[in-house]
């Protein structure tokens, strides 16, 4: 799994108040949760920019005050008009407890139903799925070459070694949808 290596700044301050101190500095308000220990600290925004505005999932090397650990984020608070990241909550990973992240998806192949004129449509981006650090891919790839036209895959067709799929089994993940030529070609049989 790719990583990414973020600068925080411990701070003593909690609370509303303490937030929007940290905001007017520029800095965004974070928390560390898991293992044992709460930690409250700021990070840069343009530190951040590369782990929240991707497709891509990282595990990050969080240096708190000199001290590094690996963590995964868990939840972006973004401001509802302005679009600026108002708080953010990151968890440890703990070598012996499975961790729980959104991996991307990523279709490969030339679906069958394509070929006679469907369309091939990815209605999930990223899959949340559940293993140990060192058994998580950096994207989820998924054949589609024996998909036929209004043929879907769900996850729970899926099946990845040593990963256990939270997203729920009924969900989604691409199909290829009857289109017009599609259909023509299926009459012309």
């Amino acid at each position: 799994m790719k990583t990414i290596q973020i600068n925080a700044v411990k701070r003593d301050q909690f609370g509303k108040k303490a937030a929007k101190a940290i905001r007017r500095e520029g800095m965004i308000p974070c928390v560390l949760y898991g293992g044992g220990e709460t930690v409250a600290f700021s990070v840069d925004p343009r530190a951040i920019k590369p782990l929240v505005y991707t497709p891509n999932s990282y595990i990050v090397e969080l240096n708190i005050d000199g001290k590094t650990e690996p963590v995964v984020l868990r939840e972006t608070q973004f401001h509802p008009v302005r679009e600026e990241i108002l708080h953010m909550d990151f968890y440890r990973v703990q070598n012996d407890k499975p961790v729980v992240i959104a991996i991307p998806v990523r279709l490969t192949g030339n679906a069958e139903g394509v070929k006679v004129g469907g369309k091939l449509q990815l209605a999930t981006r990223k899959l949340i799925v559940s293993g140990m650090l060192d058994k998580l891919p950096d994207e989820l790839e998924i054949d589609v070459t024996s998909l036929g036209v209004g043929k879907t895959i769900f996850v729970g067709d899926l099946d990845f070694d040593g990963l256990k799929f939270i997203t729920p089994a009924t969900t989604a993940v691409c199909a290829v949808r009857v289109t017009r030529a599609s259909r023509g070609a299926a009459d012309a049989k």
